[in-house]
C-alpha cells in the first residue's frame, strides 16, 4: 500500500466511470486501467457493471466476451497490484459456454497481488424477455468475501445492479456477514431515482454500508444515470456523484456497523 492504513478504516475510491460508443474497447480497459492505478491511497476501488463491454451493448455481447484468463481481468489484476488496492473491476461479459445462452454477467474482485478474490453471476438479469435473459445464465451463488488481513477487518457483500430491487438477496448476504454491499450498475438515467432510493433503503434495512457505482455518459442510445453514492448504516449519504464521470473518496469507519445494529438491533426482532 502507497500508506498506512488507519487502523479500522477503509479508504475507498468509488470511480464512476463514463463512456461512449465511438471510444475502442481495449482503449477504454486501457484508459479505466490507468485511472485505477493511479488511486494509489486506496484501500478498495470499485468501478461500475460492464463498464467495458457495454452495459446496454447486448448486439456485442457475444463478440466481446471473454473467459477469466481474457484481457479484461488481465488488465484488471495489473491494475490491482499497480494501485496495491483491492479493486472490485465491476463486472464483464463472461463466456461460460459454447452454448445458447453461453455468457454471464460476471463481477471480479482482485486483491493488491494481483490474485483474484471472488466472482459473481448476477442472478436477477434485466431486460424481461430480451437482453440478459435471452443471452446471459443467472448466477445461483450469494458471495461475500473479507478484506485481505493487510487492511482493515471487513466483509464485502457482491451484487449487481438490478438485483438492487430485490431485498431477499440482501438479507441473504446479511446472514453471511456483509458490512460492506458493493453494488455496479449500469442503471439508466431514466429511473436514477430508484437507484438512489433503493441504495439508501438496502443500507438502512441491512444496517451496513451500500457502495454504489454506476456508469455515465450515453451509450447504446441509452443514458447512464450516474449518481454513485455511498450510504452509511443508518442511511445517511456520505458522499454522492453527479450524472458526469467522477471519483469519489471516502474513508469508511467499519466499527460504525457494529455500532448502528447495537443501538438500534432491529435485526435481532426478524421473524422470518
Amino acid at each position: 500500500m502507497g500508506q498506512e492504513t488507519t487502523e479500522g478504516r477503509i479508504r475507498l475510491r468509488v470511480l464512476q466511470v463514463a463512456y461512449g460508443d465511438d471510444e475502442p474497447v481495449p482503449a477504454r480497459i486501457d484508459r479505466v486501467a490507468q485511472l485505477v492505478a493511479d488511486q494509489r491511497d486506496a484501500d478498495l476501488i470499485v468501478l461500475p457493471e460492464l463498464w467495458a463491454h457495454g452495459g446496454f451493448a447486448s448486439d456485442r455481447w457475444e463478440e466481446r466476451a471473454e473467459t477469466v484468463a481474457g484481457p479484461f481481468a488481465r488488465a484488471m489484476a495489473d491494475a490491482a497490484r499497480a494501485s496495491s488496492a483491492v479493486l472490485h473491476a465491476g463486472s464483464y461479459v463472461e463466456r461460460v459456454s459454447t452454448e445458447t445462452p453461453g455468457l454471464a454477467n460476471t463481477s471480479v474482485v482482485f486483491g493488491p497481488d494481483g490474485q483474484l478474490l471472488a466472482s459473481y453471476r448476477k442472478i436477477h438479469r434485466f431486460g424481461f424477455s430480451g437482453g440478459e435473459p435471452l443471452l446471459m445464465v443467472p448466477g445461483d451463488e450469494i458471495v461475500t468475501l473479507d478484506l485481505p488481513s493487510e487492511f482493515a477487518s471487513a466483509r464485502l457483500g457482491l451484487a449487481t445492479c438490478y438485483d438492487l430491487r430485490f431485498p431477499e438477496m440482501f438479507r441473504l448476504l446479511v446472514d453471511g456477514g456483509a458490512e460492506l454491499l458493493v453494488v455496479p450498475a449500469a442503471w439508466p438515467a431514466a429511473r436514477v431515482n430508484h437507484w438512489t432510493r433503493l441504495g439508501t433503503a438496502r443500507a438502512i434495512e441491512n444496517q451496513c454500508f451500500v457502495v454504489q457505482c454506476n456508469t455515465a455518459g450515453t451509450h447504446s442510445g441509452i443514458a447512464m444515470g450516474g449518481r454513485s453514492q455511498v450510504v452509511s448504516p443508518t442511511g445517511r449519504t456520505l458522499v454522492a456523484a453527479d450524472e458526469s464521470a467522477r471519483t469519489l473518496a471516502v474513508d469508511l469507519d467499519i466499527a460504525e456497523v457494529e455500532r448502528a445494529r447495537a443501538e438500534f438491533p432491529v435485526l435481532a426482532d426478524r421473524r422470518l
